[in-house]
Parts: C-alpha cells; sequence; structure tokens
C-alpha cells in the first residue's frame, strides 16, 4: 500500500531563514547596545562584563545567525521511497 507523501520533510523556505536570521542577529545586536550604553554608567571591575559583551557580542551574533537550522532539510521525492525496476527485454518483447 503507497503512503502519501509529507511535506513535513521540506526544508525551511529561504524568506523564513532569513527573516528567522535577521531577528536572532537583531536581538544579539541590541543585547550589544545595552552593553555599550552600561559601559557609561558602571565602574571598577563591573566595566569588564559589558566591555567583554560589546567586544565579542558581534562575533557569537554572527555565527548564530548563521547557524544551519535544526531540521533536517532533506526532501525524500517519490522515486526515493519506492524503487522502479527495469523491466527486461524479454518480458516487453512479450
Amino acid at each position: 500500500m503507497n503512503q502519501p507523501q509529507s511535506i513535513t520533510s521540506l526544508p525551511e523556505s529561504p524568506d523564513d531563514e532569513r527573516r528567522r536570521r535577521m531577528i536572532r542577529y537583531g536581538i544579539a545586536m541590541g543585547i550589544r547596545v545595552v552593553c555599550v550604553i552600561a559601559c557609561f554608567f558602571l565602574h571598577g571591575w563591573w566595566l569588564v562584563l559589558p566591555l567583554a559583551g560589546a567586544v565579542f557580542l558581534p562575533y557569537i551574533a554572527v555565527v548564530l545567525a548563521n547557524v544551519a537550522s535544526s531540521s533536517n532539510g532533506t526532501v525524500e521525492r517519490p522515486g526515493a521511497l519506492v524503487r522502479a525496476g527495469r523491466r527486461r527485454q524479454s518480458e516487453i518483447d512479450g
């Protein structure tokens, strides 16, 4: 019995993936802005934390934004589900 093809195995659309990456990057850069502003109000050893965030967060944001999606992303085509056998020439001739 043949099973219907599932569309849940399709990868994320390029527009959805781009949107997801832009949201991740925007959140990380928003945190960076908070770190930079915090540098003006903190003194002593507490200043090291927002400085480290402001310096290293751009690299981390780019890496997180470019991480491949967690979905498998493989598309199963019908030919891969049921192997079509070749007919022998003797079967074709009769």
